[in-house]
């Protein structure tokens, strides 16, 4: 039977009771995953359910990579960083035939729904996976770089959002010893949350965001007071996707414009990802998880789990991917307003 009847008889039958459900994460690993794990198989247990645990997200789908989670398997890792389930990019799920091989795995392991936690590229393919076969997919958003429209909240942002500024904090003092400017790059290819929150919570005297069209202008408003004031320690906080170039790049036509200027560079690349996860991230993983299996159990698929003004939302898998979640207006207001006096 080819593939397309097989997944046309099977989405004219009513979908049967959910008995087993899987669960893995995917994509960048953030801190908190773990307490959603830990959250998605004590609730299913509580359900009366059986969990499986998916390693090395999609490409362990379609290998088989399969575990059995019982309730004393997930004790003691909401503290953890990472990933107990490992996470993996993979190719092969983005062809028609990965993702046979992975629904061919799901039914012989007699996984009825499956619960992803990651980001836009994991919903993508969910969303994806579930158009072709009728297995329903819930997802939890775990990405430190908090960008996924329809929650407030993603899973491992408030984690490195303190990583960040505790390293900021270091950096400054070395910076203020030797009248240095420090361009810090962090995360955020596509999104500058992340460089905008610490660098308001450090004070940097510049922030470079791809959001933000006054970059330019506030740096150079910083480098010429303290070039004239020879005032020259500071912090510019640089995120990855500032279409400038990124910390180096900007760093090196500052010293050409500026000789005069010691100025570094830190990029604080993965640092970001790891770390125990803050109280806020382990509340919020466990409140999705347990939300992400009463949405299975009400029959729901092809949504993401959100947080919305502390309360719980379903957002369509398809709107979560498909539209950006803008960044916090009134900050880049504030921003601005701090730095305007310089």
């Amino acid at each position: 039977m080819s593939t397309d009847n097989m997944t046309n008889q099977e989405s004219s039958t009513k979908r049967k009771k959910i008995q087993k459900i899987g669960v893995f994460t995917s994509g960048g690993d953030a801190p908190g995953m773990n307490a959603a794990v830990r959250a998605v198989t004590r609730a299913a247990i509580a359900h009366k359910l059986k969990v499986v645990g998916i390693r090395r997200g999609y490409q362990g789908m379609i290998e088989g990579d399969f575990i059995n989670l019982k309730s004393t398997d997930v004790s003691g890792i909401m503290h953890q960083g990472g990933t107990i389930l490992k996470t993996a990019r993979s190719k092969e799920f983005r062809t028609p035939e990965g993702r046979e091989k992975a629904y061919q795995q799901l039914k012989k392991a007699e996984i009825d729904a499956v619960v992803v936690i990651g980001g836009d590229g994991s919903f993508t393919g969910a969303l994806v996976f579930s158009q072709d076969y009728d297995i329903p997919f819930v997802g939890i958003p775990g990405t430190i770089d908090n960008d996924i429209y329809g929650t407030d909240y993603t899973i491992g942002y408030d984690t490195a959002l303190n990583t960040v500024v505790e390293a900021v904090d270091k950096i400054k003092d070395t910076a203020r010893s030797h009248g240095r400017i420090f361009f810090v790059e962090v995360m955020g290819r596509e999104a500058g949350l992340l460089a905008l929150s610490s660098g308001i919570a450090c004070g940097a005297e510049a922030i470079l965001i791809p959001e933000s069209s006054d970059n330019g202008s506030s740096l150079n408003r910083f480098l010429a007071k303290g070039y004239k004031d020879k005032e020259t320690s500071g912090i510019v906080m640089v995120a990855e996707g500032e279409e400038a170039g990124g910390a180096m790049k900007i760093a090196e036509q500052v010293r050409k414009d500026h000789p005069d200027l010691d100025v570094r560079v830190s990029i604080l690349g993965h640092i970001q990802r790891g770390g125990n996860p803050s109280a806020q991230d382990r509340i919020a993983a466990t409140k999705m998880g347990v939300a992400a299996v009463d949405a299975l159990l009400d029959d729901q698929k092809s949504i993401m789990i959100g947080l919305m003004n502390n309360k719980i939302v379903h957002v369509p898998f398809n709107k979560a991917i498909k539209l950006n979640h803008s960044i916090d207006e009134d900050l880049i207001d504030i921003q601005k307003v701090l730095l305007t006096n310089q």
